[in-house]
């Protein structure tokens, strides 16, 4: 019988590790999700913050980032080309405000409600 005992107190001290070992690496896991959500939001920050600080500064770009300004500025207009592309083929326009497709013949964009025709008599 004692043989037996052994056996039986193996397998629980066995089943014991390996339940405490599973609690640690799910410990582990959730920990790991935290940070990332914290990275995640971490960077979603310094993003904002280099947004506001391009809006605060675009129209006399410090000159230590007037390249970086002038990169954004020719992607913003590459994206607005690339709109105006997609809508024509689409046989609409790009609202310039939000990039929604409306019908040529629109007064309002059905998206963000900006009115379309002052916006498009500027062009």
């Amino acid at each position: 019988m004692d043989f037996f005992n052994k056996i039986g107190d193996s397998i629980v001290n066995a089943t014991q590790e390996v339940g405490e070992k599973a609690k640690g690496m799910t410990d582990i896991a959730k920990l790991q999700y935290e940070m990332k959500s914290k990275e995640d939001f971490l960077n979603k920050q310094y993003q904002e913050i280099g947004k506001m600080f391009y809006e605060a500064n675009k129209s006399e770009a410090p000159e230590e980032y007037a390249q970086v300004f002038e990169e954004v500025e020719a992607a913003a207009v590459k994206i607005s080309e690339l709109q105006e592309e997609i809508a024509s083929l689409k046989g609409g326009k790009a609202c310039p405000k939000c990039g929604a497709i409306v019908s040529s013949a629109a007064s309002f964009c059905s998206e963000c409600g900006t009115k379309l025709n002052d916006i498009f008599e500027e062009d």
